[in-house]
């Protein structure tokens, strides 16, 4: 009996250490930090403290910087253990967000929905009138707010443009997936909703009130974020803590649960304008087709992640209470949110603890 005890034993010993180290590596226990919201003071934890490998950091470091980053970040339940900037740029330099800003959009539809300002259920026609697309009626009356946090509009994405003109008919609402710049109607609808601009419905729902910096700007059709590497740190310190700063709550966590869960059946790594890792299959942009496996095959399972243009990166992974930014420019030719480049990255990041 002692003897089948101990095989057991053993045999568990040894599935628990055959596992996905990216998954199964534990990181110390902290409670978590917040910044104060108007000062620049930011706690910090040192790699001994985490006990993870000094050795793996330089080559890290190395790197970020050939592939033309201009800033990393890594923080530990909210406390920074690496801070660097790159080829001139500085703590203090706004940066652009590009795609990855379009969780600040999702965000603040769901801060707006809260508030019972809008349904993500109703059309968005409720909000912004008639004629936004160039579909028919009955064709335009089928696409609501949740079908542009889920890239499901059914509008033709052979084109970036939002002018009404330029917005047609592929398929019907909810039937398709694909990658378009038409989401940025949600901040026409918020903007109607509220009655405030976007940028001060923005400013006063979100930003001020976890401390960040920054501001839109319009680039034809497109509102780019741009703000300091470490306000794109802050806002990804919200979002592993499920919408809430310190004890107030920024984001109802229904919303926040909503936006990084599988949003729809076909691409199963979207959620709310949000990429999730770790699912069975996924889409990217300008494609129909569906890839098999996990969007970052070395990075971990629980991992959400906003992706931009040029390499813009915000990665959250709850399991961890790891929040990783990366701000630069392109980190090869491919300068799609998605490349290589992230594979190889998390590659890096896991010799730290492994």
């Amino acid at each position: 009996m002692t003897k089948t005890i101990y095989k057991i034993l053993m045999f568990l010993l040894f599935v628990s250490c055959s596992k996905n180290d990216n998954d199964s590596t534990p990181i110390p226990s902290q409670n978590m930090y917040f910044p104060p919201l108007t000062s620049n003071v930011w706690e910090t934890t040192s790699i001994s403290d985490l006990k993870w490998n000094q050795n793996a950091v330089q080559p890290l470091l190395d790197y970020l910087e050939l592939k033309h980053s201009k800033s990393f970040i890594i923080l530990i339940n909210g406390r920074i253990v690496l801070e660097n900037y790159f080829n001139g740029h500085t703590a203090s330099t706004n940066w652009y967000w590009a795609s990855a800003g379009k969780t600040l959009t999702s965000t603040i539809t769901g801060i707006a929905q809260q508030e019972n300002l809008l349904n993500l259920n109703n059309k968005v026609s409720q909000y912004i009138g008639t004629g936004w697309t160039n579909e028919t009626l009955a064709q335009e009356n089928l696409i609501t707010c949740k079908h542009l946090l889920t890239m499901t509009s059914g509008l033709d994405d052979s084109t970036d443009d939002v002018n009404p003109v330029n917005l047609i008919y592929k398929a019907d609402a909810g039937t398709r997936w694909a990658y378009h710049n038409v989401y940025v109607k949600l901040q026409d609808v918020v903007a109607k909703a509220s009655g405030q601009t976007w940028e001060n419905y923005f400013n006063s729902k979100l930003r001020d009130k976890i401390g960040m910096n920054g501001t839109w700007v319009q680039l034809g059709a497109n509102s780019v974020y741009t703000s300091t590497s470490r306000s794109m740190a802050r806002f990804g310190l919200l979002m592993l803590n499920k919408g809430k700063w310190e004890n107030s709550t920024v984001l109802n966590e229904a919303f926040f649960t909503e936006a990084t869960t599988t949003s729809q059946n076909i691409n199963l790594g979207y959620g709310y304008l949000w990429w999730l890792n770790g699912k069975s299959s996924y889409h990217l942009p300008q494609s129909q087709l569906t890839f098999q496996g996990s969007i970052i095959p070395t990075g971990p399972n629980d991992m959400f992640m906003a992706l931009g243009k040029n390499d813009q990166k915000i990665y959250v992974v709850p399991s961890k209470n790891m929040v990783i930014i990366r701000m630069g420019d392109s980190a090869d030719s491919v300068n799609l949110a998605l490349s290589d480049f992230d594979k190889v990255l998390w590659q890096k990041i896991n010799a730290l603890y492994q």
